[in-house]
C-alpha cells in the first residue's frame, strides 16, 4: 500500500468516525471546520487518484444512519446535502458552471440554519407525520416531538392535499442558555452547542422532555405538493408564508452571483446579533426548470452552493481562572478574560474543561490566548500565544467550599472533591433530588429551591421532608395554596417506589435505569447498603465502576445518617415492584409499533411484574419482539435475526 493511499485511507476512517460523533451522537469531538476542510482533501484527493475511489467514501454520503430509538422513514425524495465553497472564487466558479447549462440564472439567498434537518407531511391541510433526514434516503419517524414545537403548524391555513417541506429544527439561543444552566446546575454534561442541544431534545423518548426545550424551526423548501403548481424557490417560499409556515427569514431573490455574494457577506456581517445560530448562507438557482436541467450529482444538488463562514478567533489577556464546584462535586475552572468582541457578542468568559486540557494548552494567569467561539456560542480557550507567566496553572488540592481534601480517579479527567456535605454541592444536589426522574416534587423547581436555601429553610436533604407550610405563606411571592401544594407535593413523594429514592440520592454513575434495577433486585435499601460489590456485579446491567461506585456511597456515614433520618421521616425504602410470579425471569421483550389496548408502558410494567424486562433494542439475546401496528426496523431487525415475534392476542394468552 502507497503512502498516499494510507492517507487517503486515514482520512476516510476519520471522517467516518466524526461523522458518526456528530450526526448519530450528537457529540462532535472536532469544528464543523476541520471536518469540512478534512472532506474537502479527500475529495480533491480523489478527485486526483481516481484509481483510490471506492463507493462508500465519505465524501459520497449525505448524513448519519437513522437512529434505532424510532420507527424508519423512506424518503419519497431524497433530502440532499449541498456542495460547500469557502470562498468567493469558489462562489464564482460554481455561477460559471450553472451558466454553461442556463442562460441569465436567478438566485434566492438565504441564511444556513444551524440545526437538524427534517420532513413534515401535511394530508388534507392537517400534519401527518415528520421525519429527520437520516442518510438522505432513509430518516427517523419524529413526529410525537415535532408536534411540541410551536411554530410548527399542525393544520394549515390552506387546504392542500398533500404537502412535504423540509425545514431545519433549532433552539434558539436563548432556549440554548437556559437548558445549559439546568444542567449545570444538575451537574450535567451540558451541551457543546444549539446544534447539538437541538438533535439531543428532538432524539428525546419523551416528548414532554422535548417540549421543555424551546424548540423551533425554519421551513425552507417545497419537496412535494399536489394541486399545485409552483415555478420557482421564491415562489414556493412565498406559498409556504401563505400556508403558515414560518420560513427561512429575509431571503432575498437576485439577478447576478456578484448581488449573491454581496448578500452572502451581508448575512455573516449579522450572524453574531442573530437569535440562532448559522453556519453559512445558501444561494440557491431560483427557477424550477432551470433547476431540471442542472439535476444533481450523487450527493448534492448542482442547482445549490453553501457559503461556509469560518470560525471568528481573537487574541486576548487571561486575567484569572475561576473555580467553581458542581453538584458531583467535580471541580470546573473557568477563564476570566479581558472583553474582546467575538461573533458579535462580547466574550470575557472561557472554559478550560479540566486539568489535563489546561497542561495541554500550557495557560496561566496572565498569558495572551487566543478564544474562539465553539460552534459561535461557547467561547474556549484554543492556544497559547504569548507565555507571561510560569508553567500552567494547578488546580487547588483542596475544594474551594468546604476546605476538604480534592481527589482524581484512576483514568479520569475530573478532580472532584468528595464531602457529601460540600455546601456548593447543596443546591445542586437538591435540585437533582426533587427533578422528576428522582423524587418528584412538583412546585420544587431550581429557583424555589434556591430562595428556600437562601432563607434557611433547607439547610439539607433532609429539611425537605420538613416544610412547614405557614412558614412558606410567610414569604414573598407564595400564598398559602402554592403553599399548601408545595408542602402536599413533598409529603406525596415519601411513597414513591425504591427506584426513584435511589436515583434521587445522586450515585456516581448510577441513572435512572440503573437505580430501578437495583431497587427491583434488592427490593429494600437495607440490602443495598449492606450489599458487596459482588452481591452488585449478579444484577444484569451492572459493571465493576458501578457496583464499586454503590459500595463506596453507602459505606460514607453521611449517606448512612442521611438514609436513617429519610427513614424517621416517613420516606418509602422498599420497592413498589410487585412480581406476580417469575414466568417472564431472564427474558427481555422489545415493545414496537401501537397496541390496540396498551400503552407501551402498561406493557412494560407487566412484564416486569412477572420477573422479566424490556429493551429498546433488538438483539440475538432479545426473547421476545411484541409487534403492534406500524412496526418498522425493530420488527425488520427481529425477523433477520430470528428473534420470536408476538401480537397482543399472543401477548395476553401468555400473562393470563
Amino acid at each position: 500500500m502507497t503512502e498516499l493511499e494510507i492517507k487517503i485511507n486515514d482520512l476516510r476512517s476519520k471522517l467516518r468516525y466524526h461523522a458518526d460523533r456528530y450526526y448519530n451522537d450528537d457529540a462532535p469531538e472536532i469544528e464543523d471546520y476541520e471536518y469540512d476542510m478534512m472532506m474537502r482533501e479527500l475529495k480533491e484527493l480523489e478527485e486526483a487518484h481516481p484509481e483510490y475511489d471506492v463507493p462508500d467514501s465519505p465524501t459520497k454520503r449525505v448524513g448519519g444512519k437513522a437512529d434505532n430509538s424510532f420507527e424508519s422513514v423512506e424518503h419519497t425524495v431524497r433530502m440532499e446535502s449541498l456542495q460547500d465553497a469557502f470562498s468567493k472564487q469558489e462562489i464564482f466558479d460554481f455561477d460559471k458552471r450553472v451558466r454553461d447549462a442556463v442562460t441569465e440564472p436567478h438566485y434566492v439567498v438565504e441564511p444556513k440554519i444551524d440545526g437538524l434537518s427534517v420532513s413534515l407531511e401535511y394530508t388534507n391541510g392537517v400534519f401527518t407525520r415528520g421525519s429527520t433526514r437520516g442518510d438522505g434516503d432513509v430518516g427517523e419517524d419524529v413526529s410525537g416531538n415535532l408536534r411540541v414545537i410551536h411554530s410548527i403548524p399542525l393544520k394549515l391555513k390552506k387546504n392542500v392535499a398533500y404537502i412535504e417541506v423540509r425545514g431545519e429544527v433549532y433552539m434558539p439561543k436563548k432556549s440554548f442558555d437556559k437548558v445549559v444552566d439546568r444542567q449545570l446546575i444538575n451537574g450535567e454534561k451540558p451541551f457543546k452547542n444549539p446544534r447539538n442541544a437541538a438533535a439531543g431534545s428532538l432524539r428525546q423518548k419523551d416528548s414532554q422532555i422535548t417540549a421543555t426545550r424551546g424548540l423551533d424551526i425554519f421551513v425552507f423548501n417545497v419537496q412535494q405538493v399536489e394541486g399545485v403548481e409552483l415555478n420557482s424557490h421564491k415562489e414556493s417560499l412565498d406559498f409556504l408564508k401563505e400556508l403558515g409556515f414560518k420560513t427561512v427569514p429575509f431571503y432575498k431573490r437576485v439577478n447576478s452571483i456578484e448581488a449573491a455574494f454581496d448578500e452572502v457577506e451581508s448575512i455573516g456581517e449579522k450572524r453574531g446579533e442573530l437569535e440562532f445560530d448559522i453556519d453559512g448562507a445558501v444561494i440557491k438557482v431560483d427557477d424550477f426548470s432551470d433547476r431540471e436541467l442542472l439535476g444533481s450529482t450523487a450527493k448534492f444538488p448542482k442547482w445549490a452552493v453553501a457559503f461556509k463562514y469560518p470560525p471568528e478567533e481573537k487574541q486576548t489577556k487571561l486575567v484569572d481562572i475561576e473555580i467553581a464546584v458542581g453538584r458531583t462535586g467535580v471541580i470546573t475552572p473557568t477563564a476570566v478574560l479581558e472583553p474582546v468582541h467575538l461573533a458579535g457578542t462580547t466574550v470575557s468568559r472561557a472554559t478550560l474543561h479540566n486539568q489535563d486540557f489546561i497542561k495541554e494548552k500550557n495557560v496561566n494567569i496572565g498569558d495572551i490566548v487566543t478564544v474562539r467561539k465553539a460552534g459561535d456560542i461557547i467561547p474556549e480557550v484554543l492556544c497559547l500565544n504569548e507565555k507571561n507567566s510560569e508553567g500552567y496553572f494547578r488546580l487547588p488540592e483542596i475544594c474551594p467550599s468546604c476546605g476538604e481534601a480534592v481527589v482524581r480517579d484512576e483514568g479520569e479527567a475530573a478532580v472532584r472533591c468528595i464531602n457529601p456535605e460540600c455546601p456548593a454541592q447543596l443546591l445542586r444536589n437538591l435540585i437533582h433530588f426533587c427533578s422528576r426522574d428522582a423524587m418528584d416534587i412538583e412546585g420544587l423547581g431550581p429557583s424555589i429551591i434556591e430562595t428556600f436555601v437562601g432563607e434557611g429553610m433547607i439547610n439539607k436533604t433532609t429539611d425537605i421532608y420538613r416544610l412547614d407550610e405557614n412558614e412558606i405563606a410567610k414569604l414573598e411571592g407564595f400564598k398559602e395554596t402554592s403553599a399548601h401544594n408545595i408542602v402536599t407535593s413533598v409529603e406525596s413523594s415519601k411513597d414513591n417506589d425504591l427506584g426513584k429514592l435511589l436515583f434521587a440520592l445522586g450515585i456516581r454513575h448510577i441513572g435512572a435505569k440503573a437505580a430501578k434495577l437495583l431497587s427491583d433486585s434488592m427490593k429494600d435499601i437495607d440490602v443495598v447498603m449492606n450489599a458487596s460489590v459482588e452481591d452488585i456485579l449478579e444484577i444484569e446491567g451492572f459493571g465493576q465502576i458501578m457496583a464499586e461506585s454503590v459500595v463506596d456511597f453507602f459505606n460514607k456515614q453521611g449517606t448512612i445518617e442521611l438514609v436513617n433520618e429519610l427513614k424517621e421521616l416517613g420516606v418509602n425504602t422498599k420497592s413498589k415492584t410487585v412480581i406476580k410470579d417469575n414466568r417472564f425471569e431472564g427474558m427481555t421483550f422489545v415493545l414496537t409499533g401501537t397496541l390496540p389496548n396498551y400503552k407501551r408502558s402498561e406493557a412494560s410494567k407487566i412484564i416486569e411484574s412477572f420477573g422479566g424486562k424490556t429493551s429498546s433494542s433488538v438483539s440475538k439475546k432479545t426473547s421476545y419482539v411484541l409487534s403492534g401496528e406500524a412496526s418498522g426496523s425493530k420488527l425488520d431487525k427481529a425477523n433477520a435475526l430470528g428473534v420470536p415475534v408476538i401480537g397482543e392476542a399472543e401477548f395476553e394468552e401468555m400473562i393470563k
